[in-house]
């Protein structure tokens, strides 16, 4: 047992494996600005490099100190890197090439620092940990108040709230802290003489930062920090190295509670020691095997005395064993506790059992034990009986307490009549043990003297008969009864820890199952839902959860067993709004408005709360058990933590979205800026030459200009009409004039609309002798006509041919559209009809918005029909197919599609 308690601890060596292949962490953490933590890291990395220590400088900021930057002299530096954020360019860290380059110490200075909008990282102590993670060591800086734990305590002390924080881990999780520190009267000389801040930021700092009270505050939480990291070394290094300690270096009280007695006065007096020396106390409860059998009066008397231990500043623990000292002992030498505070004991649960109060005085050698007496005037606990907390039964039991040793009895009678054994007890040991585990302790030990009776009746001299003539059945009566109740007994005590196990395990699918909703929740409803749900069923309680900051009004988003017309009162809502403004519970079994009914408890996150569980207790009847708040103070946690995921995830999704309609505004505008700019350059062009050449020019050269001034009309018209179009297909405010037209007359206006275009192309239509008429929005249709056209001119050479055929397959009208250019590749024929999207395969990209096509797609989809790219069945180009679907109608109408 000894050899396996000095093992080393499996955490330890895991921690040791894991830091083995990580760069070591050096703070130099102070007080405040100007003690001197950059001038001794750079004294440090100097030592270093006299030792053969590749060491570069990755940042260091000097502030223009000269004796700061006589210490850089001989040091390489890394260059900085260039970012650009607002029309501004600022020096950052350039972690890729610090990365790349390798050094074995690293020097990055200001830890807390927020680096510009762009970098990586956020925050420079997360570059701290890519180059720790590189197997690089780092030597950094620190000041006190900016660890995030501190940052309201350094408010109220200066005034001033500290924007820059980061983590207390990444404090916890340095190799080496030193601490560097100058007497207030020092520093402030320093800041008068300009060798910290200089002249307007200088005054302000010694108005409001740099004044002695001040300072004396920070110098203490800067040594508390310090002292608190040392101490956490020191732990580990007991636990690596299996240290039996407890090593008296700093003080630390824990205090036994029990399961019965007054416990309250016992932790007022350990938390009043513990204010007078100014140390840290634990209040450690164990839970033995007898747990179960608690009253529900005396689980909430413990669970009140843990919440009192918080509230007074210290840890509540509840570790589970069987041997309460030795499991005391054992946590306290794990916590390095130098003394143990117990309550005086009138009483003992077992009374041929050592008390608790002597196993600690005969086996705490290294610990100061310290007894505290009751409270005058309050009652003694009562004795407690070895059967106390055992339930009584129901008829169900007993019938099987009466049934078993019966069935055993007539299993006997049978093995008896055949094999002519004598000894049955085995049987009846085995029924009694059945009942026990099945029926709970009392009805096995009733089954015990049922199966003695019966034992002693059935077979035993003489039989059926109570009386005993010899001795030696006299004996086995009296064994095989403590026997059966020793078995019994245990037996119970199974089935209480099977009921036990049963329902943590319960617990736990229930709380991996709300982990699995709440991960895969995608509102702020359903993680509301979700967590209501679970404290409903695992604290069996009335649940509601609270989203929004409640003022006058108390409006749960989610209510669980509680019903939509139950009006809070006035004490429930001054409970829900406290706790919200101050981030702990109030309300029921609390100290703040506990005349409410309700319990109400926060859900933080590091920067807000996000809202309240509220749990109807008065209901219930009882308080939570220190259990089951742990257990809501992590089901809350957790759903803050899912809340505040939804809510950045909601804002991401903003942010896409609007950085997207930012591109499509940019793409927009650029090619509304291009693309409608030549034509009316054009148009400009050739105005501008009839007007100045008028005389000069020929008849030819005028139609000549005026031909053009036209033809880049109708192009700017068609530009400005697929704007127009894409804008009201967006919005959804595409009106369809529907009429019943010929697609052949549809299809020859959009041809004399783009004679210019066509001219010196064959342009062939086949068109299928059933071809019937199409009841669609004529200006529309003829839109999309002249797109497709447009666009087989753009991509085809000049003076290729297009096809175009007009056919009917299954009350589908179908027209299509094939060119002779360089086709479509595969993988864009589907992106072909998205907005802005043109093929880059040319060796020049034709003029156009890049709207043509995904207009086409708008109009025949608001139509109920559609438009594809195929490739062409053989040779090269492009091939559109349109559909419309075929309607009916009792007479026909052919109308002039210009209406």
């Amino acid at each position: 047992m000894n050899a396996i308690n000095d093992r080393p601890s499996p955490e330890a060596l895991l921690q040791d494996a894991q830091r083995a292949a990580r760069g070591r962490l050096k703070v130099f953490l102070g007080a405040s600005p100007g003690v001197g933590k950059t001038y001794d890291m750079l004294r440090a990395a100097r030592a270093a490099k006299m030792r053969g220590v590749d060491v570069v400088v990755a940042w260091v900021e000097t502030h223009g100190r000269a004796e700061t930057e006589a210490q850089l002299e001989g040091l390489e530096k890394l260059p900085s890197r260039e970012m650009k954020y607002r029309g501004q360019t600022f020096a950052e860290l350039d972690l890729d090439a610090l990365i790349a380059r390798r050094p074995a110490l690293a020097l990055i200075d200001e830890l807390a620092h927020t680096n510009v909008p762009g970098s990586r990282h956020i925050k420079r102590w997360q570059d701290v940990e890519d180059v720790l993670a590189a197997g690089i060591d780092v030597l950094t800086t620190l000041n006190v108040q900016h660890l995030e734990s501190l940052n309201d305590v350094i408010e109220r002390i200066t005034g001033v709230r500290v924007r820059e924080t980061l983590p207390d881990t990444v404090l916890e999780r340095a190799d080496e802290i030193e601490l560097i520190d100058l007497p207030p009267d020092e520093l402030i000389q320093r800041l008068d003489a300009g060798k910290i801040y200089r002249d307007e930021q200088a005054r302000r700092a010694r108005e409001r930062y740099f004044q002695p009270g001040n300072l004396t505050a920070l110098r203490e939480l800067a040594m508390r920090a310090a002292a608190d990291r040392v101490d956490q070394q020191m732990l580990e290094h007991m636990r690596r190295h299996r240290v039996a300690g407890p090593w008296p270096t700093r003080d630390r009280l824990l205090v036994c509670v029990g399961s019965r007695g007054n416990g309250r006065s016992l932790i007022r007096a350990t938390a009043r020691l513990a204010d007078t020396r100014g140390v840290e106390w634990i209040a450690v409860h164990v839970i033995d095997a007898q747990a179960h059998a608690l009253s529900d009066t005396d689980k909430d008397r413990i669970s009140d005395t843990l919440r009192l231990a918080e509230s007074l500043g210290g840890d509540a623990v509840t570790i589970p064993g069987q041997d309460i000292a030795r499991e005391v002992l054992a946590y306290a030498r794990t916590r390095n506790v130098t003394q143990i505070v117990v309550g005086q004991q009138r009483a003992r649960r077992y009374p041929w059992r050592p008390r608790l109060l002597t196993r600690l005085l005969r086996e705490s050698h290294q610990f100061e034990v310290t007894v505290i007496p009751d409270a005058v005037g309050e009652p003694a606990p009562q004795p407690v009986r070895p059967w106390s907390g055992w339930s009584m039964g129901t008829r169900r039991d007993y019938a099987l307490a009466i049934g078993l040793p019966l069935a055993a009895t007539a299993i006997g009678a049978v093995f008896d009549a055949l094999l002519r054994l004598d000894h049955f007890a085995v049987l009846y040991l085995l029924a009694v043990l059945i009942c026990a585990v099945r029926a709970g302790p009392r009805p096995a030990i009733a089954a015990s003297f049922i199966a003695a009776g019966c034992f002693n009746f059935f077979f035993t001299d003489p039989r059926y008969s109570l009386s005993v003539t010899r001795h030696q059945d006299l004996i086995t009566l009296l064994v095989f009864l403590v026997v059966a109740i020793v078995m019994g007994r245990l037996g119970g005590q199974l089935r209480s820890q099977m009921n036990a196990l049963r329902k943590t395990a319960r617990r736990n699918a229930n709380l991996n199952e709300f982990a699995r909703r709440v991960a895969g929740a995608l509102s702020r409803d359903e993680v509301a839902t979700a967590t209501v749900q679970h404290v409903r069923v695992t604290l069996e309680a009335p649940c509601v959860a609270v989203l929004s900051e409640p003022n006058e009004q108390l409006s749960p988003v989610h209510r669980c067993a509680i019903g939509p017309d139950y009006q809070f009162r006035e004490s429930d809502r001054a409970a829900a709004a406290w706790s919200w403004q101050h981030r702990q519970p109030a309300g029921y079994s609390t100290q703040t408005l506990p005349t409410s009914e309700w319990l109400f408890v926060p859900m933080v996150t590091t920067q807000r709360v996000v809202g309240l569980l509220g749990l109807h207790l008065r209901e219930r009847g009882r308080p939570l058990s220190a259990g089951q708040r742990r257990l809501l103070d992590a089901v809350s946690d957790q759903a803050a933590v899912a809340l505040e995921r939804v809510v950045l995830s909601a804002r991401i999704e903003d942010q896409r979205v609007e950085h997207q309609s930012d591109a499509l505004r940019s793409a927009l505008l650029s090619s509304v800026s291009h693309d409608l700019r030549t034509p009316l350059s054009s148009i400009l062009g050739a105005a501008t030459s009839l007007q100045t050449q008028h005389d000069r020019l020929s008849d030819d050269g005028r139609a000549e200009l005026v031909d053009m001034i036209v033809e880049e009309a109708e192009r700017l018209n068609r530009f400005v009409q697929n704007l127009l179009d894409m804008t009201r297909l967006g919005h959804g405010r595409l009106e369809l004039r529907r009429h019943w037209c010929d697609l052949r007359e549809l299809l020859g206006r959009a041809q004399r609309r783009l004679q210019r275009s066509l001219l010196g192309r064959t342009v062939s239509i086949d068109v299928s002798a059933d071809m019937p008429m199409a009841f669609v929005d004529p200006m529309l249709i003829e839109q999309v006509l002249v797109n497709l056209l447009d666009n087989a001119c753009k991509y085809s050479p000049s003076g290729s041919a297009v096809d175009i055929a007009l056919a009917v397959h299954d009350d589908v009208l179908q027209l299509q559209i094939r060119d002779r250019g360089s086709g479509i590749p595969a993988t864009d024929r589907e992106r072909i009809f998205d907005m802005f999207f043109r093929v880059r395969s040319q060796d020049h990209a034709a003029p156009g918005t890049g709207l043509g096509l995904a207009i086409c797609r708008g109009i025949l989809r608001a139509h109920g029909g559609d438009i594809e790219a195929q490739a062409p069945l053989q040779g090269s180009g492009s091939v559109f197919l349109m559909s419309l679907p075929k309607a009916h109608r009792a007479a026909p109408t052919i109308c002039d599609p210009r209406d």
